[in-house]
């Protein structure tokens, strides 16, 4: 069974992989994949002890997807109302290197306060505003994906790997903080420097296209602005205060949002409404990148229920002895597999091996959240990008994926470096 499992999972990695070649939609390789790996393990094994874990999985999957779909229907919201537009018509960079390396900063440190996923989202809106040219934006969204991996990884709350070993007690925030922001700096600067040459010139961009007959003010283009990013921020608060999962707390502030909106066109007839209700920015989302994302967790899910996780980790500690050599390769293998189950069978090899605040720990943090950049599906902000700006995987892979692994080792290599001296 596990031979087999594994040959579906590569197969419906390669045709995710060669979706332009194939011209089949990635969410529809996702999907089949999926759903043959669980149907191998409920064949080959018992039946009820497989739903039961089909059901624990579809419990933690849902979560993220409806933290996903919230995320960018408050997105689609600010956008319907030209929120963002308030933004970039306040940055007047029109070069190159200026305007990329300011977007990579305001990427790398709001990351760090909201997370990787919701940064990206964010982000690649706001540059649908700045440039113009497909290519110039694509590479800029590998950049933006670049930034807000290696911006969650020294928060507790920026990636869900990283807020995994906080909540489960592995790492605090002040030793996290101190010991990964110089190397997830380093992770994103290589990347950027090494970008210099790319960035010569100006860039173009768009002509704004205001909402044909819209009669909002500047004080409700505000509003519905700070109330969407407030919104977003108030989700780690909610998540902190009350220990329930970030989704409850997304769909808490996507009711509030609605609820403001209705307010502000409540006057309005149904017709001059329509552009801005949260019906119309739910027609707006990316249903079919939603669909690629649940496809591709039910495949890693499979293989974790399965135990392949759990064993690729055993035979991992057994060939590479020193530890950080395996967050290394862990890191590496972020980028194929999801991190989230690799930092599982981590905590659980090593719970009773190494303390809380152990360099490990803190490493491995790092490494599970950047390692991921390095492939466009190897992460949950990637997975987003990917569906926004429509980036193909082997496009990424020349034009950005080099650059992430090549600031991936650069930055693991100066957290090894001040672990020596410090």
């Amino acid at each position: 069974m596990a031979t087999l499992l594994i040959i579906v999972f590569v197969l419906g990695y390669a045709a995710i992989a060669f979706e332009h070649s194939l011209k089949v939609n990635k969410a529809a390789s996702a999907l089949i994949t999926g759903v043959i790996c669980w149907t191998i393990i409920a064949v080959g094994g018992e039946p009820l002890s497989t739903e039961a874990g089909l059901m624990h999985h579809f419990a933690e999957i849902a979560g993220i997807l409806f933290f996903l779909l919230g995320a960018m229907t408050i997105v689609e919201l600010v956008a319907a109302h030209n929120g963002f537009d308030l933004i970039t018509d306040n940055i007047h960079l029109k070069s190159k290197r200026a305007l990329l390396w300011t977007i990579a900063l305001i990427t790398f440190f709001l990351s760090a306060v909201l997370d990787n996923l919701t940064t990206t989202i964010v982000m690649v809106t706001l540059l649908r505003r700045l440039i113009e040219d497909k290519d110039e934006r694509m590479w800029a969204a590998g950049l933006v994906v670049i930034a807000a991996n290696a911006g969650g990884a020294w928060s507790p709350i920026g990636d869900v790997t990283t807020t995994m070993l906080w909540i489960k007690g592995r790492i605090t925030t002040g030793p996290l903080v101190l010991h990964l922001l110089l190397p997830s700096l380093v992770c994103l600067a290589v990347p950027l420097l090494l970008s210099w040459r790319k960035m010569r010139g100006t860039t173009q961009r768009p002509v704004a296209t205001a909402i044909e007959g819209d009669g909002l003010s500047k004080g409700q283009r505000k509003l519905v602005l700070f109330a969407g990013i407030g919104s977003l921020l108030f989700v780690p608060v909610f998540k902190t205060v009350t220990h329930l999962p970030p989704v409850m707390g997304i769909l808490l502030m996507v009711g509030v949002l609605w609820i403001i909106t209705e307010l502000i066109h409540g006057s309005k007839d149904d017709e001059q409404r329509a552009p801005y209700t949260l019906v119309q920015a739910l027609r707006g989302v990316d249903s079919p990148s939603i669909l690629f994302f649940l496809g591709i967790l039910l495949s890693i899910s499979a293989l974790q229920h399965a135990g392949l996780l759990t064993d690729m980790a055993t035979a991992l500690s057994g060939a590479l002895p020193d530890v950080h050599a395996q967050a290394i390769l862990i890191g590496a293998i972020s980028a194929i597999v999801d991190n989230v189950p690799l930092v599982a069978a981590a905590q659980g090899m090593y719970a009773d091996a190494f303390g809380t605040d152990h360099s490990f720990w803190i490493f491995l943090a790092y490494c599970a959240g950047t390692g991921g950049s390095a492939l466009i599906i190897g992460s949950a902000a990637g997975v987003a990008a990917m569906g926004m700006e429509r980036i193909g995987f082997f496009w990424y892979a020349r034009k950005v994926g080099w650059l992430a692994l090549l600031g991936y080792l650069a930055g693991a290599g100066v957290y090894l470096l001040q672990r020596l001296i410090f």
